[in-house]
C-alpha cells in the first residue's frame, strides 16, 4: 500500500468518526441515524475494496480501544457488543463490497450508486442479524426497529455519496 493510500485510509477513518457524531437518536430504537454510512460507502468507491476495508478496520480498532469515535462520543468493546455493534462491524463489509463492486468501473455514476446500495445492504445484514441475536427479536420486529426507519435517509446518503465520489474521484486519482 502506498503512503498516499495509507493517508487516505487514516482520513476516511477520521471522517467516519466525525460523521458518526452527526447523529439523531430515535425514541423507538437504540440505533441512531447518523452520517457514518456516507463516509463508509464513499471510502469504498474512492479507495477501493482493500484500502476502504483498512480504513474501517482502523475506525473500529480506534473505537475498540476506547477512543470516543462511535456515535454520541462513545468508545470501547461494550459498544461493539451492544445493539449497534453489528452495524459497526457491517461498516467493514460495506466498505469492502462497495469498493469491490466499484473497482474498475471507470468512475461511472451508475456503478457508484449500485455499489453503495449493495454496501449499505451488507451493513443492514450484519446489523440486523446482531440486533436479532442480542435482543431475541423476530426478524420482522428487527426490520421494523432497525432497518425500515433508516431506508429513506440511507437512500439519500447513497445518492449524495455517489455524487460526492463522482466529484472527488478525479482529484484523488492524481499522483
Amino acid at each position: 500500500m502506498t503512503l498516499k493510500k495509507m493517508i487516505l485510509c487514516a482520513l476516511f477513518a477520521a471522517f467516519t468518526a466525525v460523521c458518526s457524531q452527526i447523529a439523531l437518536p430515535l425514541p423507538f430504537t437504540p440505533v441512531p441515524v447518523n452520517l457514518a454510512t456516507l463516509s463508509v460507502i464513499t471510502a469504498g468507491v474512492l479507495l477501493g475494496a482493500q484500502a476502504a476495508t483498512v480504513s474501517q478496520l482502523v475506525y473500529l480498532l480506534a473505537g475498540a480501544v476506547g477512543l470516543p469515535v462511535f456515535a454520541r462520543f462513545q468508545g470501547g468493546i461494550a459498544v461493539l457488543l451492544g445493539p449497534t455493534g453489528g452495524y459497526l462491524i457491517g461498516y467493514v463489509a460495506a466498505a469492502f463490497i462497495t469498493g469491490w463492486i466499484s473497482e474498475n468501473r471507470n468512475g461511472q455514476f451508475f456503478w457508484h450508486y449500485i455499489a453503495m446500495a449493495a454496501g449499505v445492504a451488507a451493513c443492514y445484514f450484519f446489523g440486523t442479524v446482531w440486533y436479532i441475536v442480542l435482543t431475541h427479536s423476530s426478524p420482522a420486529a428487527a426490520l421494523i426497529m432497525a432497518v425500515i426507519p433508516f431506508l429513506p435517509g440511507d437512500g439519500l446518503k447513497i445518492l449524495a455519496g455517489a455524487f460526492l465520489a463522482k466529484s472527488l474521484r478525479p482529484h484523488l486519482l492524481r499522483t
